[in-house]
This record gives structure tokens, sequence and C-alpha cells, in this order.
């Protein structure tokens, strides 16, 4: 894209030159913020493995992983965050083909899957308190309740952002800004699954090996 310009000179006569701009693609601005987002987020979880590193062994006298972790309840629920990913990919699939419909019903099954998640993590958290494993009863505890739950967290405003979109697709359709939407929460949705493989093997799998 071109645009005429007029300078005046010294002797005040008017100079005219062409400006060149170039075009940017649209949205490219937001996927880059994004992208720098998710950067960040990484920085956040870096500090609470870290912390967890040094304070997972810090049990104060109380239960260690091997016997408070059910693995096989665990491991449930890391399927359902799993399978939400996959139906999160069949729904971006669907969405290139342009199929408004069968994008919606992708990504409403996508938020059962991480509303299961959540409920069974949230059961988790009520059966330790219950049991006397708050997160005050340990260090360990601490900073499991927290890792655990910041993640839990970024769920929960994803299944929000989710849902606002399925709005926003249901009364406008798939054009343009509500794809580049859509592409954003696939990283974000993606980005939690290999947080969470990782809390699952770092937190769970080792602390039971311990």
């Amino acid at each position: 894209m071109s645009s005429t310009t007029m300078e005046a000179t010294q002797d005040g006569q008017p100079v005219f030159y062409l400006a060149d701009e170039h075009d940017h693609e649209a949205g490219g601005s937001t996927l880059l913020g994004f992208w720098l987002y998710l950067m960040s987020d990484c920085l956040i979880f870096a500090v609470l493995f870290a912390c967890y590193g040094v304070y997972g062994t810090a049990y104060a006298g109380g239960p260690s992983p091997k016997e408070i972790f059910e693995l096989p309840l665990v491991a449930l629920n890391t399927s359902m965050l799993l399978f939400s990913s996959i139906t999160y990919g069949f729904a971006m699939l669907v969405m290139e083909r342009g199929n408004k419909a069968q994008t919606l019903l992708w990504l409403g099954i996508t938020g059962l899957f991480g509303a299961a998640f959540l409920g069974i993590e949230l059961y988790e958290f009520a059966n330790l308190i219950h049991e006397g494993a708050g997160p005050q009863r340990s260090a360990f505890l601490s900073s499991f309740f927290t890792l655990v739950g910041t993640h839990g967290l970024h769920v929960t405003c994803g299944i929000i952002w989710l849902v606002t979109l399925m709005v926003q697709v249901g009364r406008k359709g798939l054009i343009p800004a509500n794809k580049r939407r859509l592409m954003c929460l696939s990283l974000f949705w993606h980005f939690l699954d290999v947080i969470w493989i990782g809390v699952f093997t770092f937190v769970y799998l080792l602390g039971v090996l311990r």
C-alpha cells in the first residue's frame, strides 16, 4: 500500500514523494502477544515446580505422597484432560472446514471433559482436607496445593473462556476474529495439558515412588 506525502523545502517549494506502507496480517499482534503471555505463564509454573522440588519432602511429621495420593483417581483425571485436548483438536479441524455446528459440538464436549477434570480435582482436595492433609499441614502439602490449585484455576479460566467463545460463535459464526480467538484458546488448552503431564509425572508418580 502506498500513500502520497508532501514536504516543504527551505525555498518554500513543495516536494511530493511516495511512502510505502507494508501490509500486516490481521491478528498477527494478537497471536504474538498471546505467545508472550504463555511464556510468562511458563515462568510462573517453573517457579511453582521449583518450590515443590524444594519442599516436596518436608513432611513435618505429616503424611507422605505415598500415603495420600490415589494414582488410579489421578490417572482418570489425567485422561479427562487428555481427552479434552483431543476433542479441542477435532473442533479446530471442523472450524477450518467452516462447519459451525460441529465446531460448537466439539467445543461443548471439550468443556464437559474439562469440567469433569475439575470435579475430580475438587473431590481429591476435599478428601485430603477431610483426612487432615490440608495445605497448612506441612510445606509439602502447601506446595502441592499451590501447584495443583494454580493449574486448576487456569483450567477454570479456560472453561469460562471456552463458554464465552461458544456464545460468540453461536451469534456471529466462524468469522476471522472468532477463529483467531479459538486458535489462542487452543494454544492455552494444549499448554495446560503439557503442564499437567509434568504435574502427573513430577508430583504424583515420583511422589509415590519415593
